[in-house]
């Protein structure tokens, strides 16, 4: 990811750079000190993040933005609180009053990150996953998932585990995100929690789905369906 430092305080560009040196994937393509030296290398150079400050001389930093047809990703750095609600109505990443820490600037790269792989698991078509492959981020990198290797998915919060039968995969995918996005003929809800792949399911008993080693429960509103599943009929 390419960024750009945008501010008219050299030790704010040396922080942000110190910051951004522990994560491998950030590539500064320039320093800027005003808004004309930012204008220049937006125009010359591949930019996907901007750090931008917003009070600097003759053109303020929103007033960069709202000149840009379509603006990178942009983070706000500043000593300036009052402006954060017109922030986020330009459709910022994140507003970082200064001073700020590590762990905060972690966060807002975090926000990014969370909305490329929405937007990579999103892209995939259903069709491509009724097809039996597709593509999960998780640890990092992008993992090509198929279907049939699926034991079973569990929620973990706003992630999902989806497992396999020989490792499992956090991913940033909302459970309701994946029942959606899974063939149904092929995965079932039983649980808030939980959904199986149908063909792994070795046995059922009382509220519990048992595939390999793993016991899967079986949530109350969901005993329907496990009736269906069992009596074969729609």
């Amino acid at each position: 990811m390419n960024y750009l430092i945008v501010d008219d305080e050299p030790i704010a560009h040396r922080i942000l750079e110190g910051y951004c040196a522990e994560l491998p994937f950030l590539k500064k393509v320039g320093n800027a000190y005003n808004a004309l030296e930012a204008s220049t290398i937006l125009t010359n150079q591949n930019v996907d993040l901007i750090f931008l400050d917003l009070n600097m001389p003759k053109i303020m930093g929103f007033e960069l933005l709202k000149s840009l047809s379509k603006p990178p990703k942009v983070i706000v750095t500043t000593a300036y609180k009052e402006y954060a609600l017109e922030g986020y109505e330009l459709d910022i990443v994140d507003y970082l009053l200064k001073p700020f820490s590590l762990p905060r600037f972690l966060k807002a790269i975090h926000k990014i990150n969370v909305e490329e792989e929405t937007k990579v698991f999103k892209a995939t078509s259903v069709d491509e996953i009724k097809n039996d492959r597709f593509f999960l981020k998780g640890d990092k990198m992008h993992h090509q998932i198929l279907m049939q290797d699926i034991l079973y998915v569990e929620a973990f919060g706003n992630y999902s585990k989806v497992y396999f039968a020989e490792k499992m995969i956090l991913t940033h995918e909302k459970i309701s995100t994946l029942e959606t996005s899974l063939a149904k003929e092929k995965f079932l809800r039983v649980h808030k929690s939980f959904i199986v792949a149908i063909d792994k399911i070795e046995t059922i008993g009382g509220n519990q789905i048992y595939i390999n080693d793993h016991k899967i429960p079986i949530g109350q509103t969901y005993k329907s369906k496990i009736n269906t599943l069992i009596s074969g009929k729609e």
